[in-house]
């Protein structure tokens, strides 16, 4: 009879660990995250709700700017309806919203975030594939590439409706990685200032769902809405993901 040797439990110093999935897709905000907002949302907002009648400096404008303010990085279609009621209206303070931004993008008032154009161009020097997102139209959107230079800065730009849906949903996180051939949500880091973003990203099951504290939400904030990593700006993003 041949004896039975016991097998010995695999350890930590015996097991060999399975690398980690790289990220490969990074899929950034824009406004708070790369580009400056400077108030330029609220102002564009003030200017519109003028236009439907809401006179500035009375308590139904200051209720609706706070829920702007409490709502940045949602779709502005979606904001716009729950402050306006019907369909009517909140497609006429969208179209009012985004003349008075774009007018306030041709003015110069828009400018990339310190240091936010160097991290998209490292981030695709190491590699990575990158996306630029927003909750503005595709008007807006291209308003502020032109005005910035940034028109073939990134690999794609995305807008809600060329998703279907904006933030809090994962459309635009789920329609980067399908454009771009990424293989798997575990190989995307979604980066934006806004609880909005983080909960996109999330639900998007990103691997990496980093809050920057450069725009409207805080720390706290972010961390609450489930952010795996909040940092200072957009770029210390190329270091994070490098040492991962």
């Amino acid at each position: 009879m041949t004896a039975h040797t016991p097998q010995t439990p695999a350890t930590e110093s015996t097991m060999t660990a399975a690398p980690r999935t790289p990220v490969t897709l990074v899929v950034l905000d824009m406004a708070g995250t790369t580009v400056a907002d400077g108030g330029l949302v609220e102002a564009a907002f003030s200017r519109a709700a003028e236009e439907l009648g809401v006179a500035p400096g009375s308590t139904e404008h200051a209720a609706q700017l706070d829920h702007v303010r409490a709502t940045m990085g949602e779709s502005k279609i979606s904001v716009f309806r729950t402050l306006f009621g019907d369909e009517a209206r909140a497609q006429q303070a969208n179209a009012a919203f985004e003349r008075a931004y774009a007018d306030l993008v041709d003015s110069g008032a828009c400018a990339p975030l310190p240091g936010a154009e160097d991290a998209i161009r490292a981030l695709r020097a190491q590699g990575r594939t990158v996306v630029l997102t927003t909750g503005f139209s595709r008007t807006t959107q291209d308003a502020i590439l032109n005005a910035l230079g940034w028109q073939d800065i990134a690999d794609l730009t995305l807008c809600p409706a060329d998703a279907g849906r904006g933030r809090p949903h994962p459309d635009m996180v789920l329609t980067a990685l399908l454009r771009t051939g990424t293989g798997s949500v575990q190989e995307v880091a979604v980066a934006g200032d806004t609880v909005f973003d983080m909960l996109s990203g999330i639900r998007a099951g990103a691997r990496v769902v980093a809050g920057v504290t450069t725009g409207a939400h805080t720390d706290a904030q972010l961390k609450d809405a489930g952010a795996t990593h909040v940092l200072a700006s957009v770029a210390d993003l190329p270091a994070l993901l490098g040492r991962l």
